[in-house]
């Protein structure tokens, strides 16, 4: 079938504003969200006839068989579910999917959410591609971090194209002053791109201002028909288009470390939605590090290869720019509490409804959304509109 473009609408977000959480459990956080999303679109508990989430890392307070026990934890149990686990990238996923589930009729009302303690919760703990066996064994012998895999990719994007460590410091500086007027981010005191330079090396050439923060929180939204959304009388962000691809798990097998897979989900995303890039108001780009931003922009098509770091010098990604990114500061910024999907996808639903709670922009029509899981392993795109 063809993806119901313009047939699914986000009715409700919620976003935990909780940085630091020592002593709440994830799954308290998680239920504080699914609740006051529900809340934010008149709906209840009881309501919900779909689920999405992915909670296998210690700090997230699961693992294998996590969806069965938040769903649990809420006390819910729905007929359509989704635990996809793609990293950052999963809820988007998750939302690409359920729109498709409501399409059908296989469900009616789904939540997607998510929670994590990165900030209080057990660090550390069992990564991905850590195991002895497979192909970790070919990596994990030279000591490799999810910076450091990252920090190649940048590496590598300056060798070829010039790219300029001022350039990926831009992005890190513009996130920041993003944050300034959201009383919920982490971090909201002004940095330069001299700050972002002197702060300490992590993994040539990411500094520590150049890599997200870590907090603790959460975030969930609700999905459902255009048919319901309208009958609910609420605001409504509706799903225009969805894409999603896989790359590689382990860095030795990336192919060409200056693109990712948003090269395919991006495109899938524009052809479901039948528009270009040229006709997004705004993005919420996965900003993991800044050099994940860059390479976003341009796999997604805002930039040509290799222009991603004059495209950001030149002011593009602020709010009065060309793209308009990461409104609520960003996981550079905001919050980073281990995965950050879900609140690319909140931010927009703020971003198209008005209802921001730092930048808002005048009035924009549409927004794209793309996440990053992994070492730069699988992407998910979504453009979400009014």
């Amino acid at each position: 079938m063809a993806f119901p473009a313009g047939e699914v609408a986000i009715v409700g977000a919620y976003e935990s504003p909780l940085r630091k959480a020592p002593g709440v459990h994830p799954f308290a956080i998680q239920a504080d969200c699914v609740l006051g999303a529900l809340a934010d679109a008149g709906l209840e508990l009881g309501d919900v006839d779909g689920f999405a989430t992915a909670a296998s890392f210690p700090t997230e307070g699961g693992m294998q068989m996590s969806i069965s026990e938040v769903a649990e934890y809420l006390g819910i149990h729905p007929r359509w579910f989704d635990s996809t686990d793609i990293g950052g990238a999963a809820f988007i996923t998750h939302a690409g999917h359920a729109a498709l589930a409501i399409a059908a009729g296989v469900a009616d009302v789904v939540v997607v959410s998510y929670a994590a303690a990165g900030y209080s919760g057990v660090i550390p703990g069992p990564d991905y591609a850590t195991n002895a066996a497979g192909p970790g064994q070919f990596e994990i012998p030279y000591g490799p971090s999810t910076v450091s895999t990252y920090a190649l990719a940048a590496e590598r994007h300056m060798h070829r194209y010039g790219t300029t460590l001022e350039q990926l410091a831009a992005i890190a500086v513009q996130c920041r002053a993003n944050a300034g007027s959201n009383p919920q981010a982490r971090f909201r005191d002004p940095i330069t791109v001299e700050d972002v330079l002197s702060s300490p090396m992590v993994a040539t050439p990411l500094h520590r201002l150049d890599c997200c923060i870590v907090s603790d929180s959460g975030g969930a939204f609700v999905m459902t028909s255009r048919r319901r959304a309208e009958a609910l009388g609420r605001r409504a962000a509706y799903v225009l288009g969805f894409g999603e691809a896989l790359g590689q798990l382990s860095m030795n097998q990336m192919e060409d470390f200056t693109t990712t897979a948003a090269v395919h989900s991006g495109a899938r995303a524009f052809a479901s939605a039948g528009l270009r890039p040229e006709e997004i108001d705004c993005a919420q780009i996965y900003d993991s590090f800044t050099i994940t931003v860059l390479l976003t922009l341009e796999a997604l098509g805002f930039c040509a290869p290799g222009e991603g770091g004059a495209f950001v010098e030149s002011g593009a990604i602020a709010p009065g720019g060309r793209l308009p990114i990461n409104t609520d500061g960003g996981g550079l910024s905001s919050n980073h509490p281990g995965r950050r999907g879900v609140f690319t996808v909140i931010e927009a639903y703020r971003q198209l409804t008005g209802t921001a709670p730092g930048v808002q922009l005048p009035d924009p029509r549409t927004c794209l959304v793309s996440g990053t899981g992994g070492s730069l392993s699988a992407t998910a795109t979504m453009i979400l509109g009014r």
